[in-house]
């Protein structure tokens, strides 16, 4: 299976080997829900527009890499075949060309970082940004007026090791589809400032199959999702239990 294969290449590097031995895999109902909510509704770095609705892609995702180093846009293409392998409603997967997609990955060198997020977002932005996020990687989208997500972009560093490059590449990705907001109220996601993976994790899998299943809707309130939350994870937990080979 392509979820296993990819899991066992990423635990070929000691950082990610040492945090799947350690990542907690079971989860109650009540801190799945927890972390569903803290991560999907508000955002970490609030740039226009309403942050209390879902927001997620309706249309398939397709994923551009742009940037010179075969070998990162190589390991990128691979986080994206996980993560569509693990999420079981989200079409995703690379575009050959930038005009094919919808997400759009810029690799940079570490150096050149500041100046990438300048000229993205402005000097004023990219002075808040820094200020308040002191970023590594960062991600963004744009959405229409329900809460649909047309486009994101993704700035990933590609010089500063393989679990840094993984590590944001799964985060920032992720993000990008919709969970935007970070927690540090949640000890098992990634979308917590002090916690570093490398690996899409079993926590985070849940978010992200929950998000995209189609009973949970883009434009739904806190409300609205709380009402069809417990059958859908239902199902979910079924689908996860199946991919990662779990007890039922």
């Amino acid at each position: 299976m392509l979820a296993a294969g990819l899991s066992a290449a990423w635990g070929e590097i000691p950082a990610i080997a040492q945090r799947q031995r350690a990542e907690k895999k079971v989860f109650t109902d009540g801190e799945i829900t927890d972390g569903f909510m803290k991560t999907v509704f508000g955002a970490e770095f609030h740039l226009a527009g309403r942050v209390d609705r879902v927001r997620k892609y309706v249309a398939p995702v397709r994923v551009f890499a742009d940037g010179n180093r075969a070998d990162r846009k190589a390991q990128l293409a691979r986080v994206v075949a996980d993560i569509a392998a693990r999420v079981q409603h989200l079409d995703i997967a690379m575009a050959k060309t930038r005009d094919e997609a919808n997400v759009v990955v810029t690799l940079v060198r570490d150096r050149d970082l500041n100046r990438t997020i300048t000229a993205f977002y402005g000097s004023e932005r990219a002075r808040e940004i820094r200020t308040s996020l002191d970023p590594q990687c960062l991600s963004g989208f744009r959405k229409n007026e329900q809460f649909e997500i047309e486009h994101s972009d993704v700035i990933l560093t590609v010089d500063n090791g393989d679990f840094v490059f993984l590590d944001c590449a799964y985060e920032e990705l992720l993000q990008a589809l919709g969970p935007i907001n970070d927690t540090d109220s949640v000890p098992w996601t990634m979308f917590n400032d002090e916690v570093s993976m490398g690996f899409f994790d079993v926590f985070d899998q849940y978010i992200l199959n929950l998000l995209y299943d189609p009973r949970i809707k883009p434009g739904m309130t806190v409300t609205e999702v709380r009402a069809v939350l417990p059958e859908v994870l239902g199902d979910v937990r079924a689908w996860i239990a199946k991919v990662n080979k779990l007890p039922p």
